[in-house]
């Protein structure tokens, strides 16, 4: 008995006839009945009641069709592990970072899991929040980091709600307190993000309902140069706070009201995720949420 055998059995079976079984698989109805015949002298049974217009299982044949099922299906199923397996070893993850988290912790958990994963090819996209949204949709990227709202073409894994706050040089006078009304922050000197980044838009959209202008300095979608301009005195600029933990050369002042982003990982809807991809979306959800249960429990994080 092989697999061959099982397979023609089953498609008899499911087809309740030797005629159209074998157009199915596309063999003579004589090698279809020649194989069956020999399974059943092999087994020393009759699997088929053999009538006129169709066939159907005797007892032992529904029997045998109950195991070929189970056999067929862990044969997949092993081929699958194996090739998922397969695919942790050699596969390539291709995912989009927007530049405040590429900075930040980010490449200690890309450093983790390269290292978890040796075999596994990582290629990063640093890109505003819209751009990556757009790139995972269209299949460029295999997930990325989303703010706000996640579209329905999108599904996604909540990551955190992280507090944007102002970041200014330890000299200005804005340092001496630890929260200002958002008008205030909006009417100082500005260093921007460029148009098209989530925050940029957040922060404009705010100002316009402050009735306010805002004076930018200079713009750049370079996290690590907006920050550097900030410790040059020439503005206040807008960053989540995660992004200044440990920063002591500029001084992090929060909204009063605070203000929130939420962010998310997302990949594309109904797309089958490799083996390599779905250990590292694993991955990043895992350190991630130890991470802010740390900052929960010293009491430095808010819940959502």
């Amino acid at each position: 008995m092989d697999l061959k055998q099982l397979k023609v059995f089953l498609e008899v079976a499911d087809a309740a006839g030797f005629t159209k079984a074998a157009d199915k698989l596309h063999i003579a109805q004589s090698a279809l009945s020649i194989s069956i015949r020999k399974l059943e002298d092999e087994l020393g049974v009759v699997l088929f009641n053999r009538g006129k217009r169709k066939v159907s299982l005797t007892a032992e044949g529904e029997v045998l069709a109950a195991h070929a099922r189970e056999i067929l299906q862990g044969v997949v199923k092993a081929h699958q592990e194996i090739e998922d397996l397969r695919g942790l070893l050699k596969g390539e993850v291709r995912v989009g970072l927007t530049p405040m988290l590429s900075s930040f912790f980010f490449p200690k958990i890309i450093s983790e899991f390269k290292r978890s994963h040796p075999g596994l090819q990582i290629s990063i996209t640093g890109e505003s929040a819209w751009n990556i949204q757009r790139m995972v949709e269209s299949g460029d990227i295999d997930m990325g980091i989303i703010v706000g709202a996640v579209p329905d073409e999108l599904d996604s894994h909540h990551l955190v709600r992280e507090e944007v706050i102002a970041c200014v040089h330890p000299n200005h006078p804005l340092a001496r307190a630890r929260k200002h009304p958002l008008r205030t922050l909006l009417n100082q000197p500005l260093v921007h993000f460029k148009e098209g980044y989530h925050l940029r838009e957040i922060i404009d959209d705010l100002a316009r309902k402050e009735g306010i202008t805002p004076l930018v300095m200079a713009e750049s979608n370079l996290f690590s140069l907006i920050r550097s301009l900030v410790r040059e005195e020439l503005g206040l600029a807008f960053f989540l706070k995660m992004a200044l933990t440990r920063d002591a050369e500029v001084a992090a002042v929060s909204c009063d009201p605070p203000l929130y982003l939420d962010l998310a990982i997302a990949w594309k809807k109904n797309a089958r995720l490799s083996p390599a991809n779905r250990a590292f979306l694993n991955f990043v959800i895992e350190e991630v949420d130890d991470y802010y249960q740390l900052r929960e429990a010293a009491g430095t994080f808010p819940l959502p």
